[in-house]
């Protein structure tokens, strides 16, 4: 049996916002975007040379999912975009506007740091000492 997680679904407030902040802000390739109604579009975003798992925007609808916005796990570190070359992101970031809320750290397992994406969701950029 061969199994994989392909896409991971991130609530957004706008599509174009988002698509925005993660093409421009974070350098992903958008991969598909597929109107689907009036209100729903199928989009698709992931760091470039990635060919593995994707972001998914969700447009949050209704209250419940709109709550969630920014805040998809309780405050805790979402999603972990692993780099070859952590200070030539991080300055590249830095310069385009990304807040981070915990500075460059060196760890056993790499060098780290946290950053919010436009929503307030916290991301770990990270590049492991052994490459995993």
């Amino acid at each position: 049996m061969k199994q994989q997680i392909v896409h991971i679904a991130l609530v957004v407030e706008d599509y174009d916002d988002a698509i925005k902040f993660y093409t421009e802000k974070l350098n992903f390739t958008l991969l598909e975007d597929t109107v689907l109604s009036a209100t729903k579009r199928w989009v698709l975003v992931a760091p470039k040379g990635s060919d593995g798992c994707c972001l998914l925007l969700a447009k949050g609808v209704g209250d419940e999912q709109k709550s969630r916005i920014g805040n998809q796990t309780g405050g805790r570190v979402f999603l972990f975009l692993k780099t070859d070359d952590f200070w030539r992101d991080y300055k590249d970031m830095q310069g385009k506007g990304i807040q981070f809320t915990r500075e460059p750290k060196k760890e056993e397992y790499g060098t780290v740091a946290v950053f919010a994406d436009l929503y307030g969701n916290l991301w770990d950029l990270i590049e492991f000492t052994n490459g995993k």
